[in-house]
């Protein structure tokens, strides 16, 4: 076998050991300072996956950013985060391990599963990659990506890629690639593959649905640069291989105890901090006046479940929280046990959100179908998942029915911050109300670049705010509604 120089550390230290040095940060995403390693393709997998989850269930960025910003969660108490001000440790974080630990070491699979002949694992690979830079300019806007990841060539200083023009279409080629290359040929060794335990035919399906999902986010923005994308959306239907239940969906189990336990748990059960976050009021709100049975699957009754004392959430960026009614935890529902759990999964992507985006499509005439029947199929799918009974919600067609298809994404979508809040910065619905003591005149709308990209990329940093707006949070991106 061919060798490759591979990035050793990244292997054996935590994420938070690439931050050490913020002159460094980007230069190690894209350098090798380690000697040359000879690696089985299938051993680089477990760690990709676990990495990816890890920053999907990220409870200072995906749960304290996008689930607060959607105002799935209130904070009790350090709710700087409600007014616009995000801790920057997690956002240097969320892209130094999707680039590092992620694209990377992704990169480094396809290349290895490639000379061993292991089409599937090339198909794999490429997945994990999209997603990852999927992530990554939804985050930030326009990101390096056709010169990243090549630090062993000698760059360092990548270019960043316009998000619309050169990123997206990209991303939508590796999953075309991906889709090609899950062919059968090759062994997903089972114990590695966190996923889907080497079930080629998921992984599949996983590719054609979130290249369904990346069109979708591009759908409304009047973009040409993806060609023509209601013909793609509908070629994806007639090829039969998308998400078909729950079984199918993207979902990454966790185990019982730390380490390997969901962050949520490890951060807010182990660490003592479960009472430091709380149901938003507008989600709690809009579940009790819509009947929903998944309310008391994503809340505790106020003083815990069996209480009597129904449920509250928190409004919104309340600066001096400490002397408010809000700021006592015995006054508002903490989040639901269920989601809390050890082993609660990290949702790559659900079948809910694939059949929610299917109601849409059909709605606007994009594919075939019934729109009410996805329309229903999402909300069903979301209740199987939480194990209560699915309510009846008469679907109304039109500009309505539209609306409530986008609800009922932003409540299918509870725990799941990067996305929850991708869709509602996609939608605008529902039309929630800015934060009471906002810092910023408009909910957040991406997140600004790591400060460490300044000293050590500042030249085509400055040529992609050039291009995008400026660095702030509340630049939109170019799908942003």
């Amino acid at each position: 076998m061919k060798k490759l120089r591979y990035l050793l550390a990244l292997l054996i230290v935590s994420p938070l050991a690439l931050l050490t040095s913020c002159d460094k940060d980007f230069e190690e995403v894209n350098t090798n300072p380690n000697d040359p390693l000879s690696v089985p393709a299938e051993l680089l997998l477990a760690g990709t996956i676990r990495s990816t989850g890890d920053r999907i269930m990220d409870y200072f960025i995906a749960g304290e950013g996008g689930s607060c910003w959607v105002q799935h969660f209130g904070k009790p108490v350090y709710n700087e985060n409600e007014l616009y001000i995000p801790r920057q440790t997690p956002i240097t974080n969320l892209w130094t391990v999707l680039y590092a630990s992620v694209a990377k070491d992704a990169d480094v699979m396809q290349k290895l599963a490639a000379e061993e002949g292991n089409s599937n694992l090339q198909g794999v690979a490429l997945v994990l990659k999209a997603n990852a830079f999927h992530m990554l300019t939804d985050a930030f806007g326009n990101i390096p990506m056709s010169e990243a990841l090549k630090g062993d060539e000698g760059l360092i200083t990548p270019v960043f890629d316009d998000s619309e023009t050169q990123v997206y279409p990209a991303i939508i080629a590796m999953l075309d690639e991906a889709n090609s290359l899950l062919n059968g040929n090759g062994e997903i060794n089972a114990g590695q593959d966190l996923l889907y335990g080497g079930d080629w035919t998921r992984w599949k399906k996983y590719a054609n649905s979130l290249k369904f999902k990346v069109l979708m986010r591009a759908s409304t923005s009047g973009t040409t640069a993806l060609g023509n994308i209601p013909s793609q959306l509908q070629d994806l239907v007639n090829s039969g291989n998308l998400f078909t239940s729950n079984y199918d969906e993207a979902k990454m189990a966790y185990l019982s105890a730390s380490p390997n336990a969901n962050p949520y748990f490890e951060g807010l059960i182990d660490g003592g901090r479960d009472t430091e976050w709380c149901m938003g009021e507008e989600l709690v709100i809009f579940m009790q006046n819509t009947s929903d049975p998944r309310l008391p699957v994503y809340a505790q009754e106020v003083g815990g479940n069996g209480s009597g004392n129904g449920y509250v959430g928190k409004p919104a960026g309340i600066q001096d929280i400490g002397n408010s009614f809000y700021g006592d935890s015995n006054n508002v529902s903490l989040i639901g046990e269920k989601y809390l759990k050890a082993e609660q999964p990290a949702y790559f992507m659900s079948y809910a959100q694939l059949m929610l985006y299917m109601a849409e499509a059909a709605e606007n005439s994009w594919i075939g179908g019934s729109a009410a029947d996805y329309f229903n199929a999402g909300i069903i799918a979301s209740c199987d998942s939480n194990e209560v009974a699915p309510p009846s919600i008469a679907y109304q067609g039109g500009a309505a029915g539209l609306d409530q298809i986008h609800e009922q994404m932003w409540v299918a979508l509870y725990m799941q911050g990067h996305e929850a809040w991708a869709e509602w910065r996609r939608t605008g619905v529902p039309n929630l109300p800015l934060a009471i003591d906002a810092v910023l005149p408009s909910i957040p709308t991406r997140l600004n670049y790591p400060t460490s990209v300044q000293s050590t990329n500042g030249a085509n940093l400055a040529a992609a705010v050039a291009a995008q707006g400026p660095d702030n949070l509340t630049t939109k991106l170019w799908w942003n509604n």
